[in-house]
């Protein structure tokens, strides 16, 4: 599993472990908080084809579907 920081995702590289579209490499682009300042989700933006994607930061610790930086 990876070991994430959130508050210190913003602009960090990530990439797909199953690519779609050639998209393989990703950029976390903003960070959704709630009130207290816990963050909920992320957009991730596609390098190649500029497609935002928003969902929650957990799932950034699956290895199977995600990699720490670009590879």
């Amino acid at each position: 599993m990876n070991r994430i920081n959130p508050a210190k995702l913003l602009l960090s590289k990530w990439t797909a472990a199953q690519p779609r579209r050639k998209e393989k490499h990703f950029l976390v682009t903003e960070i959704f908080r709630d009130e207290e300042g816990t963050v909920l989700e992320i957009e991730l933006q596609a390098i190649l084809t500029l497609r935002a994607e928003r969902l929650p930061w957990q799932t950034l610790k699956d290895p199977a579907a995600w990699h720490m930086g670009w590879k």
